[in-house]
């Protein structure tokens, strides 16, 4: 049996990855499953009602305008000399509601647009995965190194890197079907939602096109991110070296150098941090504003604007990723390992 099918095999049988399997599967359940109580389909019933509740609302108004300005006029004709402050000029008569203010959409209740809606989704189940696949891959190669379990397996098959390389195969292949799999259904899902109780207008083919680029570079982004776990886990020798990691990287990324950009008046600051290039990764671009120039004395401005690609956030993904791999690799092929 060749190593790639037993590291498979090992990867699908270890508790903790049934367990977090089944914890995000939950998870993802409720979330879809909740989300589709809080649509409802517009029917011509509930469009008329909506449009009943406007109407009643615009009289209401239209009652009340004419209460405030025969109040005004009452308390002119006693000669109270505080009406305008009160009641503004004219006595308000050049702000009579007009039946336009009271769109009937505000009273519709909420539905689902799968074409508008979705892709926040798409990121939402990205960071489900990914934290699974963070979990996963860390402790997977961590408790081969805490537990003795790399050593053992090296005195079998010596070839280091390609020990290690098929490991990570293993994860990457893994994860990868597990995404595609529940990435799969959660379409569906919310497809259902939006066609039963939302709305699916104006789907059409690019639309599709549009998802399906969406969910690849979520599914590259979970990948990325199990491989970075792996590397780390395996760089430390412990599954605590991913997690200590991520949040140093977090609390530098997020908390320091927003701390310290703000601090230095850094113009563009948040291109410094990661989440922006995580959001440009999903929304395709981020864009950055700098209001310090702008001087509002002289009146409105356009203030200064920064656009992050998602080509840029791949660059930075893809760099940080390489170089931690290349070095769990280089510490693998150059350390003692007893």
């Amino acid at each position: 049996m060749s190593l790639y099918v037993t590291e498979l095999r090992r990867l699908g049988k270890r508790r903790l990855t049934r367990l977090l399997l089944v914890l995000l599967l939950l998870g993802l359940a409720t979330v879809a499953t909740a989300f589709s109580f809080s649509s409802h389909q517009l029917s011509k019933e509930v469009v008329a009602a909506a449009q009943v509740e406007s109407d009643a609302q615009y009289q209401r108004a239209v009652e009340d305008w004419k209460k405030t300005v025969a109040d005004c006029d009452a308390a002119k004709a006693r000669g109270d000399q505080h009406t305008e402050e009160r009641y503004g000029p004219n006595c308000g008569r050049d702000w009579q509601p007009q039946p336009e203010m009271f769109d009937p959409k505000w009273n519709l209740p909420y539905q689902f647009d799968f074409r508008a809606e979705f892709p926040m989704f798409i990121a939402v189940f990205a960071g489900a995965v990914a934290l699974f696949a963070f979990i996963v891959g860390a402790s997977y190669v961590g408790a081969e190194w805490s537990t003795g379990g790399m050593m053992n397996l090296l005195l079998w098959r010596p070839k280091r890197l390609a020990v290690l390389g098929t490991k990570l195969a293993a994860l990457l292949t893994t994860v990868l079907g597990v995404s595609l799999v529940l990435g799969a259904f959660w379409t569906l899902a919310f497809w259902l939602i939006g066609r039963y109780r939302g709305t699916t207008a104006k789907v059409t083919a690019g639309v599709w096109r549009s998802i399906g680029l969406d969910g690849l570079r979520a599914v590259g982004l979970i990948l990325l991110v199990g491989a970075v776990a792996f590397a780390l886990a395996s760089l430390g020798r412990h599954t605590a070296m991913a997690l200590g990691a991520a949040v140093a990287v977090f609390a530098i990324s997020e908390i320091g150098i927003r701390i310290a950009v703000n601090v230095l008046a850094v113009p563009f600051g948040d291109r410094y941090v990661l989440s922006t290039y995580a959001q440009s990764w999903f929304m395709k671009q981020a864009e950055l504003f700098d209001y310090d120039t702008c001087q509002f004395a002289k009146g409105a401005c356009e203030p200064a604007k920064l656009v992050v690609t998602w080509q840029q956030s791949a660059l930075v993904f893809g760099v940080g990723a390489a170089a931690v791999l290349i070095g769990a690799f280089w510490s693998m092929r150059r350390r003692d390992i007893s």
